[in-house]
């Protein structure tokens, strides 16, 4: 049949009921006057809230003020009815109140912009309202309410905490601070597997954000309460919504990593192809260390500020809310193929699933967003180096794990990953940072990296010999590399030097073999140990000739002249040890007639020579400034949750809350 209509008419499309309503009421219509039932009606519609941003994102300045009353009005009414016992009504009321404080916060306006609580709220009321929607939202979160009403209550107190790009310059957040009645159930939800299960992100998500409130600038409720935390269940819930996050990152990373290295005849080909993937692979990895960037906050506020968390970092996990295994979490259509049965164990608790991200993170630092987050990663460990309780518990002995390090794909060796075994926390940190070290020797030299690495080997050193420790451990490795990056640094002088001050890390390099050199024979595990460390200061004694060398002509002028100078002072006793000895070897081998002496014979001249050898005492080796987050690293931080609030907000979505089972849901309690 033809159709009537003209030739080029299309037929109009009809509006939504709810979508009429946002229109009339952003073109400043008194809807009440013509409907006294406006505002029961209103609420019992479902909300569209794009459509409610995208029509106050229409709006300018002048214009949002001019609607202010309305919109006093209709966030008063939000509230109001978010307390309603009817409670379909009151989910539709949070979404409301959501999408108008998303509309008029998140949307980018010419300056000046309107004040957010003048608008919302209203200055007068502000206090009154924001206190009852923060009462009522504890009460969803901490009664028997459905799992869907407590999804949107967190949603919507996300939306609050994220109203601002800067979380410090967030107007509404300070109500959020009078009120801190939002801890507690924050923290229920967190105790329970089954609460957790569901809630366990965007509770440790909205608490991190809230703790970083202004908390250079006044006393944060939030972070006082955290701080003083000592409820088990509640710390170790929070442990584990951390730990489940990371171990996921982990199993991704080394599914995709199994799958690259057993493709068999395709990967041949494919490697001739690679290079027009990399980009997409970085991408890839880029988005996915995006989505932790929340939970590694959250991880150093709880480390950084409760000490009775220490202790959870290494319990054993059993929560029933972590995936037992990759398989049974991923759909067989979408799932790589299965890793060998060793490799589908997940780590058992916070600190092995963070050690097996941290060596994954750490492979790229080209990018500023890379570097940051491999800093934040050291900061943490930082922390945890410096935490006597927890460094008793890496260095147990009885206490051992599992710990998979992955490691960069080099030129001069094989990127398979060493096979992992049983051991103390504290061997597997020191392999890590052995790793970085080793790793990232180039040009774009990241020094303040290597200076935050070389910092948690000197910690765990001084815990060492502090406590007399003897470690089972191959000291070698962390003496070559060590050696390694000091000859990186005098054969790049030119390039590095003039950057950067790295006669700083030069001196903390040194003193960590002045301290193995002054204190050794107390946590060094055997003697030989100490003759082996000898053997390698006189094997590279170039390196440290070379090392003074250009100390000494730093010393004399330039801005690092101070630096020269007490790295000239530090390498006293090695340039002893390798002064005393290489005389006494080829005086040795001349005697026997023997132009290349084995190790043991090298060894045995040590050992015979030790007595003539006299060394300066060198004090406050096993000294070293305690991390403090403010003022070094306070903008640093201000930058991480800059980024955090932006994801966040990317990644909330109301409209994609299931009304369906959010009916079904209420219908049961009903």
């Amino acid at each position: 049949m033809a159709s009537r209509l003209r030739p080029g008419s299309q037929k109009k499309q009809m509006k939504e009921k709810i979508v009429q309503i946002y229109e009339s009421f952003f073109r400043g219509e008194d809807l009440v006057a013509s409907n006294a039932n406006f505002w029961d009606e209103l609420f019992l519609l479902k909300p569209k809230v794009v459509v409610l941003e995208t029509e106050l994102s229409r709006l300018s300045g002048e214009q949002l003020v001019a609607l202010k009353t309305p919109l006093n009005q209709l966030f008063a009414r939000c509230v109001a009815v978010a307390c309603d016992e009817h409670l379909l009504r009151a989910a539709h009321a949070l979404q409301t109140l959501a999408g108008v404080v998303a509309g008029v916060c998140r949307q980018t306006r010419p300056e000046p912009s309107p004040d957010p609580v003048d608008l919302l709220p209203g200055c007068d009321a502000a206090e009154r309202e924001m206190g009852v929607l923060c009462g009522r939202c504890a009460e969803l979160l901490a009664g028997p309410y459905p799992d869907t009403l407590r999804a949107l209550v967190l949603d919507v107190l996300l939306v609050v905490a994220v109203a601002a790009a800067d979380i410090s310059r967030n107007a509404l957040l300070e109500y959020l601070m009078i009120n801190s009645s939002l801890f507690e159930p924050l923290i229920q939800l967190l105790s329970h597997s089954a609460t957790r299960s569901v809630h366990g992100h965007k509770c440790v998500l909205l608490l991190t954000l809230l703790v970083n409130y202004r908390k250079y600038e006044a006393a944060n409720p939030y972070v006082v309460k955290l701080s003083i935390l000592d409820d088990e269940l509640a710390l170790n819930g929070y442990s584990q919504v951390i730990t489940a996050a990371l171990t996921e990152f982990n199993w991704k990373y080394s599914a995709q990593t199994y799958d690259a290295q057993n493709q068999g005849w395709l990967s041949s080909f494919t490697s001739m192809v690679g290079n027009m993937f990399v980009a997409d692979e970085l991408a890839t990895r880029t988005e996915s260390i995006k989505a932790n960037h929340g939970v590694l906050v959250a991880l150093y506020e709880a480390v950084h500020l409760n000490r009775n968390f220490i202790a959870t970092l290494t319990q054993a996990s059993t929560d029933a809310s972590q995936p037992p295994s990759p398989q049974s979490t991923l759909d067989r259509e979408q799932a790589p193929p299965p890793l060998p049965v060793a490799e589908l164990s997940p780590p058992v608790n916070l600190l092995v699933a963070f050690l097996e991200y941290c060596s994954i993170v750490m492979q790229d630092t080209k990018s500023d967003a890379a570097a940051n987050n491999v800093r934040q990663c050291f900061i943490v460990l930082t922390c945890v180096s410096e935490d006597q309780y927890c460094n008793s518990l890496m260095h147990d002995a009885n206490l051992v794990f599992v710990v998979r390090l992955h490691r960069l794909p080099m030129r001069h060796r094989k990127a398979a990953d060493r096979p992992a075994h049983p051991q103390p926390l504290a061997t597997a940190l020191l392999d890590l940072t052995v790793e970085f070290v080793m790793s990232h020797l180039m040009k774009r030299f990241p020094l303040d990296l290597y200076l935050q690495c070389v910092g948690i080997i000197h910690r765990v050193l001084c815990y060492q010999k502090r406590c007399r420790v003897r470690l089972g451990y191959h000291w070698r490795e962390l003496w070559s590399a060590l050696m390694s990056l000091l000859k990186f640094i005098v054969a790049n002088e030119s390039a590095v030097v003039k950057r950067t001050n790295v006669f700083e890390l030069a001196i903390m390099v040194v003193n960590i073999f002045n301290l193995f050199i002054t204190y050794g024979d107390t946590f060094l595990p055997t003697p030989s140990s100490y003759d082996e460390l000898y053997y390698e200061l006189i094997r590279m004694h170039q390196v440290f000739s070379n090392l003074y060398s250009m100390s000494l002509r730093y010393s004399n002028e330039g801005e690092h002249r101070e630096s020269a100078m007490r790295l000239t002072n530090n390498l006293v006793n090695i340039r002893a040890i390798c002064n005393h000895f290489s005389p006494k070897i080829d005086a040795w081998s001349q005697t026997n007639n023997q132009t290349s002496l084995t190790e043991e014979q090298v060894l045995d001249v040590v050992r015979c020579n030790y007595e003539s050898l006299t060394l300066k005492l060198q004090e406050s080796l096993d000294q070293y400034e305690r991390y403090a987050e403010s003022p070094r690293y306070s903008s640093f931080f201000t930058a991480v949750v800059r980024s955090v609030v932006r994801d966040t907000w990317a990644g909330l979505n109301f409209d994609a809350v299931d009304h369906t089972t959010l009916l079904s849901q209420l219908s049961q309690i009903s």
